[in-house]
């Protein structure tokens, strides 16, 4: 696997001092529009998808990059739309889809998504090639996003269509188990309570569309102070894990690395205030040749802003990365 070398050209703007700010500025003020168009997709649960297609012409083009966001975030993230205006630019198709729940409107079922829930991408995949008939797909996550994405071409590599030919994550918690446990640490926290209550709102949602599932029962939430509590009571019970910590060990992108078959990056910050020491390295799939893990000094999480410019360096990387092969 090629571990390529930290990049020491790469620096944020000098106003952008530390982690925190690398990591909140974009996702608070930097905006990236395109013209989506939103598709519904019924799914075989009887639930639906919100898909938000940019195509670069009428009649399609043959190439698409599929997008896939964060936890709590959507197709309009600016990481999202990013990227998307990067190869809309460049004559692909973009796709930015939105996980259960997040695009603007409820689903109809009490299941939400999780890092290691890859029904819903692997559809979202097959259907997109299918419709269109695209030649050339490229998929890219960011932190959630990624380790779904790293976890759809790894765990059952076999079942990738052939039009797949790249693949990207960046700022993914490679160790689950490990990288939950960085936003309990002081000067962290808020981000961790920032996600609580997002997913309050929508626990508070869920009760009042199906009352009588435990599955997602808003009484005594206020009493949810951390992932670990959240978990055990919502996404261990949802998916059939034992518990908060059996989802963290079991629903990691790290220990399917190994498989991956086709050229992959990963692009990682080591400043990022999201992910422990065990998400920069990759273990046991160092000698995947398909692999290339890219350390950045700075960043944040999916920040990589440039100076004086309002693509970022992450942009500009994957579509080198891209190119190269």
């Amino acid at each position: 696997m090629p571990i390529l070398p930290i990049n020491t050209d790469y620096r944020p703007p000098k106003w952008q001092f530390n982690a925190h700010i690398q990591t909140i500025y974009p996702s608070i003020f930097r905006k990236i529009p395109v013209p989506y168009q939103r598709e519904r997709v019924e799914l075989f649960d009887g639930d639906f998808l919100d898909l938000d297609w940019s195509f670069v012409r009428k009649s399609h083009g043959k190439k698409l990059v599929i997008v896939t966001h964060g936890l709590e975030g959507d197709s309009t993230r600016h990481y999202v739309t990013g990227m998307v205006k990067k190869f809309n630019d460049n004559g692909y198709d973009g796709l930015g889809w939105n996980c259960r729940s997040c695009s603007g409107e409820m689903n109809r079922l009490p299941r939400f998504y999780h890092h290691g829930d890859i029904d819903d991408i692997r559809f979202v995949m097959n259907y997109a090639i299918e419709k269109y008939k695209y030649e050339e797909v490229i998929l890219v996550g960011f932190s959630m996003g990624g380790s779904m994405t790293l976890r759809l071409l790894g765990e059952k590599p076999e079942t990738i269509p052939s039009q797949v030919k790249f693949g990207v994550a960046v700022s993914v918690p490679l160790d689950l188990f490990t990288s939950v446990f960085e936003l309990y640490k002081p000067g962290r926290r808020f981000y961790m309570k920032r996600f609580i209550n997002k997913l309050g709102k929508k626990i508070k949602l869920k009760s009042t569309q199906h009352p009588n599932s435990q599955l997602v029962s808003y009484e005594g939430y206020e009493k949810i102070k951390n992932f670990e509590q959240f978990d055990d009571r919502y996404t261990a019970k949802m998916f059939g894990f034992k518990n908060a910590l059996d989802f963290y060990r079991k629903a990691g992108a790290k220990p399917y690395l190994k498989t991956i078959k086709i050229p992959t990056l990963i692009v990682q910050a080591k400043n990022d205030p999201f992910l422990s020491p065990e998400c920069l390295d990759l273990g046991d799939a160092e000698n995947n040749p398909n692999l290339s893990l890219q350390l950045l000094e700075f960043g944040g999480h999916v920040g990589f802003m440039l100076p004086n410019s309002n693509e970022t360096w992450v942009e500009q990387r994957v579509w080198e990365f891209v190119n190269e092969k």
